[in-house]
């Protein structure tokens, strides 16, 4: 029963994301942030900027090394040395960028609290599948690498490897999409202040 029920944790992770985005754009789109000051807005799309930015590299750094290997080998160096889950880390970060661009806190907290509640099971879900393909080697790896937040960077060797350059490619055209909802956040804001978007409510 647990495994049916982790199982379609991860079978649903795309379809509940792209649910999450839905309700994320729909408050955007309906509703007008609080306003602040210009150099707070200002602030806050900088530190947007950057976070979005890390996350879409973090993405691509991780993609040179699981392109291709995800299911046949156990990848552990890299920014797999600095956590088990990389991808999901660096897809947090570039997911708060964008919501720090909208500069709005009810945007940083759906999408900080989706992750909180939702990406440990399918983080679970993952790794019971790795374990018994990998055994004791897996479990040496999650006695010394964190699961998610990194402790330490002693565990960063870098071991050439040979990219996939078609998966890389896709990965590319995956990450661009955290730097272009950046620039939709400004255009929005745009949209609102000729009066263009509706507004319903105004969200903190």
């Amino acid at each position: 029963m647990q495994k049916k029920y982790a199982s379609l944790v991860e079978a649903a992770r795309i379809p509940v994301s792209r649910g999450a985005a839905a309700l994320v754009i729909g408050l955007l789109l309906f509703a007008t942030p609080r306003a602040l000051s210009p150099d707070c807005e200002t602030l806050l799309k900088m530190a947007g900027f950057v976070l979005a930015g890390a996350g879409a590299i973090g993405r691509l750094w991780c993609s040179i090394y699981i392109g291709g290997r995800k299911t046949h080998e156990l990848v552990m160096d890299g920014p797999y040395g600095l956590c088990r889950n990389p991808l999901y880390l660096f897809s947090l970060i570039g997911a708060l960028g964008v919501a720090l661009s909208a500069h709005s806190l009810t945007i940083f907290l759906v999408v900080g609290i989706f992750f909180a509640l939702y990406y440990p099971g399918v983080i679970r879900s993952e790794e019971s599948k790795l374990r018994p393909l990998y055994g004791k080697a897996f479990d040496d790896y999650c006695a010394t690498t964190p699961a998610f937040f990194p402790r330490r960077f002693s565990n960063l060797s870098e071991t050439p490897r040979t990219v996939d350059v078609r998966l890389f490619r896709k990965d590319m055209a995956e990450v661009i999409w955290f730097i272009l909802a950046v620039a939709l956040m400004g255009g929005l804001d745009i949209l609102r202040a000729h009066s263009v978007l509706p507004s319903f409510f105004t969200m903190y």
